[in-house]
C-alpha cells in the first residue's frame, strides 16, 4: 500500500495536546494522529457491519420464535 501526504492546519493548543497525548505512548504526533485515524475508521467500520447484521436478523431486544430445550419436558 501507498503512501499519500495530508497536510493539515490545526490551531496550537490541539498540537499541544496531540504532542502531549504521542509522547505518552512514546510516538510522533504523525504517528499518533495516523494510529487514531485507522482507530476511528475501524470503529465506524464494525458499527456498520452490526448495523447491516441486525438489519438481516433482526435486533436483539427482538422476540424470537425460540423454543427452549427444556419445552414440552415433564
Amino acid at each position: 500500500m501507498g503512501s499519500t501526504v495530508l497536510s493539515l492546519r490545526i490551531d496550537g493548543e490541539l498540537l499541544d495536546r496531540l504532542r502531549s497525548h504521542a509522547a505518552k505512548r512514546g510516538m510522533s504526533v504523525q504517528d499518533y494522529v495516523v494510529r487514531t485515524l485507522i482507530r476511528e475508521d475501524f470503529d465506524e467500520r464494525f458499527k456498520t457491519a452490526v448495523d447491516e447484521t441486525e438489519k438481516f436478523y433482526g435486533t436483539p431486544d427482538a422476540p424470537r420464535d425460540h423454543v427452549s430445550p427444556s419445552a414440552g419436558i415433564a
